[in-house]
This record gives structure tokens, C-alpha cells and sequence, in this order.
């Protein structure tokens, strides 16, 4: 496919459209359908006495919102991720950005119960930095461990070992029932206090990934060139890294811990409009949006009337498509 300019444009453009659909579409479909009549009247008229409109208002608005924001962040990134370390193969699920979230909300739970919503996106992104910190820093001490295949070894590692942790504290201390909900994402537990914080707060990681996307770009091209352009390249990383860290703690205290969003997306993005991060940040979080509020339906009829965890509809999308990049990119690096 061309790529061609005006495609990000469009895409921005339909990004209301495209964002109203899914949140119709979401509101409508589950356990029990809800027509469009009942969702009007739920939204302008709403009646508390009503059963569907306290469905509609308590449960599934906040879920397609939840869903929304989930997927914008996580896309995001990734992208960021992909660009600063030329990595094809980086995101928040396979570093250990996500675990280490997990990790650290498991431990809160244990030793610090009944935190504010405020006080558990903290330390969820103090748990973002503790898992990228570990994944990164063994892979800077192996030899050729930040090559592509090996860091992704490293940070499935890793991540497994600190969800064995938690998983163990969890069992040890009896709250493995709370802490189920962080491992099989369910968005229909989304707390509506952290989504109220997880709007201003993950508008400063966006913020921070649109001011530095035509920095990643450049640095994107490698180092050395980005150097010889002046750019300072810690900075640039540093605070890439500080929009992923919020980013990722956000998405994993609002839902629990997701895969592969921030894998697929960002290689989709670019396919369609090229390497330009000023691009490819405000519209892989545009596409991961609509793509998991989407996934996010699609899991309510893999079991009907059943609900199928969101993290089983990525992971069957994400794993071959994390095959093939492996199989077609072997350990070359981006760019």
C-alpha cells in the first residue's frame, strides 16, 4: 500500500467517528442486547429505576470508555518504545513494563490495602519503571541481550518471574481473588474513580509522547545520525520513557495487564503512513483505541453468554503476528 500524506489526516478526521461507533456498538452488544431507543433515553432521561439505564450508565459507558483509553495508551507506548530503541519487537507486555506494574499493584494490595485511586496509579507506574528498569538492565549486561529476539526473550523472562511473584505473595497472603482481576483484564471491574484520574493524568503522558515525536523520528534512524543532528539523545529517551512509564502504569491501574496491543499497533500505524512519529503517535493511539474497545465486544460472543477475558482476544491476534515479525526480522533491528 502507498503511503501517502493525506492518510493520516483522514485517519485523525474519522477518529470521532470511528471512537462513536465503537462506543455504540459496545453499549448495544453483551450479555443482553439493549437497543438504541433504551441508550438514548438512558443517556439524556435517565432514570435510576430503570434496569438498562443503570446498565447502560454504571457498567458498559465506563467499560468502551475504559477500553478506549486502555488502547490509545498502550498503543502509544509502544510506539514510543519501538522508535527510541529501534526495536520491532518492544512493548509494554513483552518488556515487562506491564508485569512490573502488576507486581508492585500485588504488593500494594498486601502491604498497603485500601489506597486511593491516586496512590494505586503511583505506584503502578513506579511498577512501569521497575519492570523496564530490570528488562533493560540485564539486556545491557548480556552480550548482544539488547538485539531484538533477545530482549523480547528477556523480558518474557523477566515478566513471568515477577508474575510467579506475585502470584506466589498472592496465594501466601489469600487475596489471589483481587489480584485475579490485574492478570485476566476485565474491564467490566473498571473502578470509576480511576477512570476519572486516568483522563488528566494520562493526557500529561500524551502530551510528553506529541512533544517529542519528531525527536523519535529522527532517532528512529539510529543514533549515531541523530547525534551528528545535535539532537540530545538522553533527553529524548528520558522523557519518552517517562510518557511510556505513565502510559502503561495508568493502563494497568485502570484494567489490569493487556498483551499485545502495543505490538500490533504501532507495526500497523506505520505500515499505513510511514515512519513519521508525528504521525504515528496521535494515530496509533486513534487505532489502538478503537482496536481494543473493539476486541473488547468481540469478547463478549468468543463463549456466549459467557465473557471471555479482552487478554485471550489480543493474545490470539498478537501471537502470530509476534511469530511472523520474528520469522520475516529475525534479530534486525528498525529502521
Amino acid at each position: 500500500m502507498a503511503k501517502t500524506n493525506s492518510l493520516p489526516i483522514i485517519i485523525l478526521c474519522m477518529a470521532p467517528l470511528l471512537i462513536c461507533f465503537s462506543i455504540v456498538l459496545s453499549i448495544l452488544y453483551g450479555a443482553k442486547n439493549i437497543d438504541s431507543i433504551t441508550v438514548w433515553n438512558a443517556i439524556f432521561h435517565y432514570d435510576s429505576a430503570n434496569v438498562d439505564h443503570t446498565i447502560i450508565m454504571s457498567s458498559r459507558l465506563p467499560r468502551v470508555l475504559g477500553a478506549l483509553l486502555v488502547g490509545a495508551f498502550l498503543a502509544i507506548s509502544g510506539a514510543l518504545m519501538q522508535g527510541m530503541t529501534r526495536n520491532y519487537l518492544a512493548s509494554p507486555s513483552i518488556m515487562g513494563v506491564t508485569d512490573g506494574s502488576a507486581f508492585v499493584i500485588t504488593l500494594c494490595m498486601v502491604f498497603a490495602p485500601g489506597m486511593s485511586s491516586f496512590q494505586m496509579i503511583l505506584f503502578s507506574m513506579l511498577g512501569s519503571a521497575l519492570g523496564a528498569g530490570i528488562v533493560f538492565g540485564f539486556g545491557s549486561l548480556l552480550p548482544n541481550g539488547l538485539s531484538p529476539v533477545r530482549l523480547a526473550i528477556i523480558g518474557t523472562v523477566i515478566g513471568t518471574f515477577l508474575s510467579s511473584i506475585s502470584a506466589a505473595i498472592a496465594s501466601y497472603f489469600q487475596i489471589s481473588q483481587n489480584v485475579s482481576f490485574w492478570y485476566n483484564s476485565r474491564l467490566h471491574q473498571i473502578d470509576p474513580n480511576v477512570l476519572k484520574l486516568a483522563i488528566p493524568c494520562g493526557m500529561v503522558g500524551i502530551i510528553l509522547a506529541l512533544s517529542i515525536s519528531k525527536s523519535v523520528t529522527i532517532l528512529s534512524l539510529g543514533e549515531e545520525i541523530s547525534i551528528n543532528l545535535g539532537q540530545r539523545t538522553r533527553v529524548v529517551k528520558a522523557v519518552a520513557l517517562l510518557s511510556v512509564i505513565c502510559l502503561t502504569g495508568i493502563a494497568v491501574a485502570l484494567v489490569g495487564k493487556i498483551g499485545f496491543v502495543g505490538l500490533i499497533i504501532p507495526h500497523i500505524t506505520r505500515f499505513l503512513i510511514g515512519i513519521d512519529y508525528k504521525w504515528i503517535v496521535p494515530c496509533a493511539g486513534v487505532i489502538g483505541a478503537v482496536f481494543l474497545a473493539l476486541c473488547d465486544v468481540l469478547s463478549r460472543f468468543v463463549n456466549y453468554p459467557f465473557e471471555t477475558p479482552i487478554g485471550v482476544v489480543t493474545s490470539l491476534i498478537g501471537i502470530p503476528f509476534f511469530l511472523y515479525l520474528i520469522r520475516t526480522r529475525g534479530g534486525e533491528k528498525n529502521g
